[in-house]
């Protein structure tokens, strides 16, 4: 009763945090670790448990995305591409140096978020025009890390597209959490197919990350855009510090 009550909490945590900001995983994924479950088994059953919890933050942003559907498919195709690659590389490669990459990236993302106004007036282009096509590569990087090990993966999403798109954060939010969901879909393919996967435990925390996908957003769209980067920031540099003491 006790490890099903910690999987529930670590769960609904997870999805909270996938929805505000992203970095779910830094929470659900020591769980299972620390239930016993071995490294490789643990990423892909944290993966595809947290499914759920995505499709809740989408589903909460449907206001948000309304005008938005061409953008962020055009957005998913590039994603989609970067996914698969990020997957392949999680279940045939150890990855040893990517890993060792990774708190520096999810630590550049967050300070990048952090200078976002100047960034996006030195690459995103004109206010009225289109998107930089840098916003396609950089959609790609971030479904290859997101599917490989989503740990931050919501904060380098949305420096991304804050840097590219001029609109309002919480718009831009929502877009990135659809990527969330695309990229979590494609390993959640994969990783059903290919992967150790223990359905046991995905049976308990799925639920619970899906209400907190839901509640999560309903947290977000309480703060201001700048309480939002704030709040994004400071949770990028947690997890960025967590990480590279893993």
């Amino acid at each position: 009763m006790t490890d099903l009550l910690f999987m529930l909490g670590a769960g609904l945590l997870a999805g909270v945090v996938n929805a505000l900001a992203g970095g779910g995983t830094l929470i659900s994924f020591p769980a299972l670790l620390a239930l016993g479950y071995p490294s490789l088994t643990a990423s892909v059953t944290n993966a595809v448990a947290l499914w759920p919890g995505y499709l809740g933050g989408v589903l909460g942003y449907r206001a948000e995305l309304r005008g938005q559907r061409r953008r962020a498919a055009a957005l998913s195709i590039t994603t989609v591409l970067g996914a698969g690659v990020g997957s392949a590389l999680l279940l045939l490669t150890p990855g040893r140096l990517f890993e060792s990459l990774v708190p520096w990236l999810v630590a550049f993302a967050s300070l990048a978020l952090l200078a976002q106004p100047w960034l996006r007036r030195l690459f995103g282009g004109e206010a009225d025009g289109p998107p930089s096509k840098l916003v396609y590569a950089g959609v790609f990087l971030g479904g290859c890390y997101g599917a490989y090990f989503n740990g931050g993966m919501g904060v380098l999403l949305l420096t991304v597209l804050g840097m590219f798109l001029h609109d309002n954060l919480h718009r831009v939010n929502a877009v990135r959490a659809t990527l969330a969901l695309v990229i979590s879909t494609v390993s959640v393919v994969a990783f059903s197919l290919f992967g150790p996967v223990q359905w046991q435990a995905v049976a308990v925390i799925a639920p619970a990350s899906l209400a907190g996908g839901f509640l999560g957003t309903r947290l977000a769209r309480l703060m201001s855009a700048k309480v939002l980067r704030g709040v994004v920031v400071a949770f990028g540099l947690g997890v960025a510090v967590a990480l590279a003491l893993r």
